[in-house]
This record gives C-alpha cells, sequence and structure tokens, in this order.
C-alpha cells in the first residue's frame, strides 16, 4: 500500500475509532443508569457535543488547512489555545452547575472538571491530520477507546451521572500524554502564536457560524427540552441516535475525505453524478439500517441500552427517516462545497433554524415523538433546498477546485 493510501486508510480507521468511542460511551452509560439517570448524563452528553463542534470548528478545521513549513507552530498554538479555552469553559461550567437542580448539576460540574482533557486530546487529531500522520492520531483514539470502555465497564450498575462523566473524563489522561508525546517531535523548538486566534476575520469564526446554525442549534434545542420540559425526552432522543452511530463514521467520512476525490470529477456534470450516487447509497443504507433495528427483538434492545431502550425503541421510525435523508443532505451539500463553497451558508442558517422549531414545534403538539419526526422533516427540507441550489447552480466549465471539509452541515439530535 502506498504512503497516501496507508494515511487515507489511517484517517477512515481513525474517524471510526473516535465514532464508535462516542457510541460505547453512550451505550455503556445507558446499561449503567435508569431511565433518569441516563436522562442527566444525556444532557451533559449534549452540552459536550456543542463545546466539541465548536471547538472543532473554530480551531481544529483552520488547522487542517495549514501547509507548510508554520505547521509546527500551527499546531503548538492549536493546543495552547484549545487548553486555554477549555479551561474557561470548564471554569464556566463549574460555576453553573450547582444552581442546577438535582443530579444534572453534579453532572455538569464534573464536565467543567474534566472538559479541558477530553477537549485537548480530542484536538490532536486534527493537528496530526494537517502533519499527514494520521495513524499517530488512530493509536492515540484507539488508547482512548480502550480505555474509556474499560473504565465505564467497571462502574457499579445505577451508578450517578456525575460519576460515569467524571470516569469518561479522566480516562482520557492516557491518550492525551500519548498524543502530546506523538505530537512533540513536530513542535519542538517553535512558539505558540494565540493572537490570531483572537483576531477578528480568524477564518474559524465562518466555520463556527456554519457549525453554530447547522449542528449547535439543534443540540441546543434538545437540550432545551431538557431544561423546560423533561430529561427523559433528551434520553430518548439521545438513546435513538445513538444507534446509528455507525452511519455517522459513514457521513463523516464523505464530509471529510470527499471533497478531494469528487474535485477530481470533470465539470459540474460529474460532480453531480458522482455525489448523486454517494447520496443514494447512504439514503439506502440509512433506511436498510434503521429497518434492521425496528426488527430488533427488545431482549437485544434492552441489553444495548437498558431501560432506555423502551422510550428510544419508540423513535426508530422517525430517526430511521432522517437519517435516510441526511444522507442526501450530506450530499448536496458537499456537491456545493466543491462547485461554490460561498453557497452553503446561507443554506444552513435558513434550513437549520428551521429544523430547530420542527424541533421545537414537534415536541409541543406531540412529545418526544414529534420532536423526532420534526428533525426528520428539517433533514428532509434541507436536503431538497441544497439539491434544488446544486440544480441552479452555475459553475464555470472548467473543473472545480476542491474546497475545504465540511463537517458542519448535518443537523441532528
Amino acid at each position: 500500500m502506498s504512503r497516501r493510501g496507508l494515511a487515507a486508510v489511517s484517517s477512515v480507521l481513525d474517524q471510526a475509532a473516535s465514532s464508535a468511542t462516542n457510541i460505547l460511551v453512550l451505550v455503556l452509560a445507558a446499561r449503567l443508569s435508569s431511565a433518569s439517570g441516563f436522562a442527566d448524563f444525556s444532557m451533559v452528553y449534549v452540552a459536550f457535543s456543542v463545546l466539541l463542534g465548536l471547538n472543532m470548528a473554530y480551531v481544529g478545521q483552520t488547522v487542517v488547512l495549514e501547509k507548510g513549513e508554520r505547521l509546527g507552530v500551527v499546531c503548538r498554538s492549536s493546543v495552547l489555545f484549545t487548553a486555554a479555552a477549555s479551561v474557561a469553559a470548564g471554569l464556566l461550567l463549574a460555576a453553573v452547575g450547582p444552581a442546577l437542580p438535582g443530579e444534572v448539576g453534579t453532572a455538569f460540574l464534573a464536565l467543567g472538571a474534566v472538559l479541558p482533557l477530553v477537549l485537548v486530546q480530542d484536538g490532536l487529531r486534527y493537528c496530526f491530520s494537517a502533519l499527514r500522520v494520521p495513524q499517530r492520531a488512530l493509536a492515540a483514539d484507539t488508547l482512548r477507546l480502550v480505555c474509556v470502555v474499560a473504565a465505564l465497564a467497571v462502574q457499579p450498575s445505577g451508578a450517578s451521572a456525575g460519576r460515569l462523566v467524571l470516569v469518561w473524563g479522566l480516562s482520557a489522561l492516557p491518550a492525551l500524554a500519548l498524543g502530546l508525546w506523538l505530537l512533540r517531535p513536530f513542535v519542538r523548538g517553535v512558539r505558540a502564536e494565540l493572537r490570531p486566534y483572537l483576531r477578528r476575520g480568524h477564518l474559524g469564526q465562518r466555520f463556527v457560524v456554519e457549525f453554530a446554525v447547522g449542528n449547535g442549534s439543534s443540540q441546543l434545542a434538545v437540550l432545551g427540552l431538557g431544561v423546560f420540559a423533561t430529561p427523559l425526552a433528551v434520553g430518548a432522543l439521545r438513546g435513538a441516535t445513538t444507534l446509528f452511530g455507525p452511519l455517522n463514521v459513514l457521513f463523516n467520512s464523505a464530509s471529510a475525505f470527499g471533497p478531494p476525490v469528487v474535485g477530481r470529477a470533470r465539470g459540474k456534470r460529474g460532480v453531480v453524478r458522482l455525489t448523486a450516487l454517494m447520496g443514494a447509497a447512504l439514503a439506502v443504507l440509512g433506511a436498510g439500517w434503521a429497518a434492521l433495528l425496528y426488527a430488533l427483538p427488545d431482549r437485544l434492545g434492552r441489553h444495548l441500552l437498558g431501560d432506555t431502550w423502551a422510550a428510544a425503541s419508540a423513535l426508530l421510525p422517525a430517526t430511521g427517516a432522517q437519517y435516510a435523508v441526511m444522507g442526501l443532505g450530506t450530499c448536496a451539500l458537499l456537491t456545493l462545497r466543491v462547485l461554490n463553497p460561498k453557497a452553503t451558508l446561507s443554506l444552513q442558517v435558513v434550513f437549520s433554524l428551521l429544523s430547530v422549531a420542527l424541533l421545537l414545534g414537534g415536541y409541543a403538539l406531540w412529545g418526544v415523538a414529534g420532536a423526532a419526526w420534526g428533525l426528520a422533516l428539517g433533514s428532509a427540507a434541507t436536503a431538497a433546498a441544497g439539491w434544488l441550489r446544486v440544480v441552479r447552480l452555475e459553475v464555470p466549465a472548467a473543473d472545480p477546485t476542491p474546497a475545504a471539509p465540511d463537517t458542519a452541515g448535518r443537523t441532528t439530535a
């Protein structure tokens, strides 16, 4: 296998390891907790997912676009900025936690304590990607997967959400230490530059807007359901989407590695033909996976999600429909990224806000099932609008130039 092929395989495997970690954390937490306990844990994990996405957008996406001799400076700077920002966010969470009622307040306090560990450890992936040594990211993320599964597996049944959050966060220490050691040869002797991250016009600011209106808005809306409605709604939605974790690996891989591959197609017609086939394949896989989960016996379902299975399984038709159309939407946004990168922001602003409105409106009218169908309808509207924009898009006759990967365009709970 060539060096480039090995790097591509390592990148895909690293994404799979990272996604598997998130899936198994939620599965193990669901099995160890009561339905209400998992609801508390899910609220905290949704908050973490928003913070993780913001860091990915503001820091990670700018790091992977860097090239040349400044890579060492950029990588050291990104690690130090992530550490400083996560400490600040952790202190804020620690201050807010005691004001929240019940166990969820303790869980947010625990998240504040471990946030710097988990965010810095995840941020190292982007440094290794920019340095073109994804096998190092794979080594650290594989260790992270092993440690977190081992740490959670030995926790007692009925463990509190705060305890699970603390164990999950502290289990990142070995992977963080390994990642920093593997990064050291590339940043030795260079000085960090944090000022660019604070300047107006930093590229990450655009990516943050795209994440906020794409993924972050729906995550915050789900979190709002737990604060103003019932945490059980968050647990049910999170449990249902956890079962579709393998599809997230495919969507992330298509977004991350799609632009260079699709950009080599000949003209707009070639790009659209390729991405339409990809979208159709992802839609069929989404529908098939949903059917497989729907046919799963309750005994196996409870083995996966514990007490949360009963509520999550009722949402499988809606969540399956959402993931089927998300495959089409992911490829529509990928097409626009390659043909005209500026065409995605306005699309995501309008239809992500529409998705949030449908989620909240669906919950107000029909409860948790209505919220799930609202997300599905929002994803369908985004996909339809994206492909309509592709059809109407006028591009030069020359071959398009690949653009930066888009990882902020999906709407999911």
